[in-house]
This record gives structure tokens, C-alpha cells and sequence, in this order.
């Protein structure tokens, strides 16, 4: 895989902090009522008048700023014109590109109230993305990665969903490597400083299995159940990890 130097790295920084301000923005403004292509519109004018392109847009025919995944859906969903209710649970996913560097990261946003059940899904399935960053320091493993998401996750009593895993980036969206979200302590690729990769679990509330829409895009779980996904685009230093997309 390719190694980015530190000028590559504050590159793609660049484009991380476009993503971070949009999710803190969205933050404030995602409510009951409020629909995901109302979500959508927003995050792509919020991009372009920050000099950022929404990079999902026509990504192998991906027509939307961004993927939005309410309750049983895992991820890659459209937004839709149907206003969210209180209590569902919302993923906002999105890419921004700054001069042809591309940083990636989603969120799972509460909408009003919601169940003891739904807040212990967020906040596992955030855990699980914090343990895993703390692996990607050099001499750990990709494997280390996905053991601390599995593990973690198993902890807290959720499933782990291992049909989509996270990502190297870079000047493209996907590059190698594939960063699973289940796998041995000690095994895999060797983590190298100037790596630059996503880290996204995601964990439902029942079955970890899913099925694709008619769209070709949209991914729920089989049995109905809701999934939570957080993702960072973190780089490998030799400092430890650096996360390019915190907010």
C-alpha cells in the first residue's frame, strides 16, 4: 500500500477538518422533522463554499453528497425526503475532497429521545472505534485493529457486521488496505508510519447479517435490527495515531 509523507498527510488533514466541521454542524441542526435530503443538500453546499468537493457524488454512480442510514440500515443508504421521528438513529456518512485529497467519516446521530438499549448501541459501537485507534500505532497489526472492534463489540453484547470493512485513503476514495472489522491480535499487515486508513465499525443490536436493496446500494440487516457506525480517517505516526477527522 502506499506510505504518504507528513506534506501528503496535512493534505488529506485539510480535507478532514472540512468533514469534522460539517458533521459539528449537523450536530446542531438534525432533529425530528428534519429529513436526510434536507441533510444532504446542506452538506454538499457546506462543501462547495469551503472550496471541499462531496466526493461521493457519481462515485461508481452514487448520486447523493452523502450515504444516509436510518435504524436497520447498515450503511450506504440514500436520503430520502421522509422526516426522521424521535427516537430513530440516523449514520451520516460523507467524503470530502480538498485539491484532490479525500478524507472519510461517519456518524450515528440520535434523533430526540431514544431508548437505554440505543444509547448502550452508540456508545459501544463508539468504544469500539476508540479501542481500534489505539492499534493503529506502527508495529501493530491490522489485525490488532479488528480484534479490538470484535472484542470490544462482543463485550457490550452487539454483533459485529463484517461484510463492509474500512479503508486505506488518499488521493482515491478505497485503497488498499482493507481494514476488517474482526481479526486475530498479531496477524496481518504490519502498520507502517505514513499510513493513512479509516477505521468504521459497525454493530447492530441482533443478527450481524445483511441484504442489499433494490438500489444496488442501501445494506440492512436481515432480521430488522438497528446498526450504529462511527468512522475516522486516521494516519499511522510515529508519534501514534492521528485522527484527521475529529470533531
Amino acid at each position: 500500500m502506499e506510505r504518504k509523507t507528513q506534506d501528503e498527510i496535512r493534505r488529506i488533514a485539510k480535507a478532514g477538518r472540512v468533514v469534522a466541521e460539517c458533521h459539528r454542524a449537523i450536530a446542531s441542526r438534525i432533529a425530528p422533522g428534519v429529513t436526510t435530503l434536507e441533510i444532504d443538500r446542506f452538506v454538499e453546499r457546506y462543501m462547495r463554499e469551503r472550496g471541499a468537493t462531496p466526493a461521493q457524488i457519481g462515485y461508481l454512480g452514487y448520486p447523493f453528497a452523502t450515504c444516509a442510514s436510518v435504524n436497520d440500515v447498515v450503511c450506504h443508504g440514500f436520503p430520502d425526503a421522509e422526516p426522521l421521528e424521535e427516537g430513530d438513529i440516523v449514520t451520516i456518512d460523507m467524503v470530502a475532497d480538498v485539491d484532490g485529497w479525500k478524507a472519510d467519516s461517519a456518524w450515528t446521530y440520535a434523533i430526540g429521545r431514544t431508548t437505554p438499549r440505543v444509547k448502550r448501541l452508540l456508545r459501544a459501537t463508539r468504544t469500539a472505534l476508540d479501542r481500534a485507534i489505539k492499534q493503529a500505532v506502527p508495529g501493530k497489526r491490522l489485525g490488532d485493529i479488528g480484534h479490538a472492534v470484535a472484542s470490544s463489540a462482543e463485550e457490550a453484547g452487539f454483533s459485529v457486521v463484517t461484510t463492509f470493512v474500512g479503508h486505506g485513503i488518499g488521493r482515491a476514495i478505497h485503497e488498499l488496505p482493507h481494514v476488517e472489522n474482526k481479526g486475530r491480535a498479531g496477524k496481518g499487515l504490519l502498520l507502517k508510519p505514513g499510513m493513512v486508513i479509516t477505521i468504521e465499525p459497525i454493530l447492530t443490536t441482533g443478527s450481524s447479517d445483511v441484504w442489499i436493496g433494490q438500489d444496488g446500494w442501501t445494506a440492512r440487516t436481515q432480521d430488522g435490527a438497528l446498526a450504529a457506525q462511527f468512522e475516522h480517517t486516521v494516519a499511522v505516526t510515529e508519534r501514534g495515531p492521528v485522527v484527521l477527522t475529529e470533531w
